[in-house]
C-alpha cells in the first residue's frame, strides 16, 4: 500500500544552524532550507532528510543515519581533517581501530554524532545504496 509513497526520514537536533554548518561544511552535504523553519539534507539520489528543532531533544542511543561509502578509511580520514570526531563504545574497543573504524565483524563502519548527540556513521556496504 505504502511501497510507492516518497517516504522520508526525519532527525531532530537542537540547534538549526549548527547543524546547517556541521552537515553542509564539515560533511558536504547539500543543505536547503525546507518548510515551517526547518532544513532538508538532499543524500545521493535526491533523498530527503528533514531536520527539525527541538529545543530538549534528546538523541537515540542507535544510529539514526548511515552513509554508504566505498572506501571507509578514506572517509574518516577526511571527515577527520574536517573536525570530525569518530566514537569508540564501550565493548568494541578491541574492535575499533585507532580511527575509530569497527573491524569486528560486517562491513566496516565507523560512527559520529552531529552537534546534538544524533549517531550517523560511515559503512562500507555496496549493494545497500541502492
Amino acid at each position: 500500500m505504502l511501497g510507492s509513497s516518497k517516504a522520508f526520514s526525519g532527525i531532530a537536533v537542537k540547534d538549526l544552524d549548527e547543524a546547517r554548518r556541521f552537515y553542509g561544511e564539515a560533511l558536504g552535504v547539500r543543505v536547503e532550507e525546507g518548510d515551517m523553519g526547518m532544513l532538508v539534507l538532499r543524500l545521493g539520489g535526491d533523498r530527503p532528510v528533514l531536520l527539525y528543532p527541538k529545543p530538549d531533544h534528546e538523541p537515540a542511543t542507535y544510529t539514526v543515519l548511515n552513509f554508504p561509502v566505498d572506501d571507509v578509511e578514506a572517509t574518516v580520514d577526511a571527515l577527520t581533517e574536517r573536525g570530525v570526531t569518530f566514537e569508540r563504545y564501550e565493548g568494541t574497543e578491541t574492535e575499533t581501530d585507532e580511527k575509530g573504524v569497527f573491524r569486528g565483524g560486517g562491513p566496516l563502519i565507523a560512527w559520529f554524532t552531529d552537534p546534538s548527540g544524533n549517531v550517523l556513521s560511515v559503512i562500507q556496504s555496496p549493494g545497500l545504496e541502492g
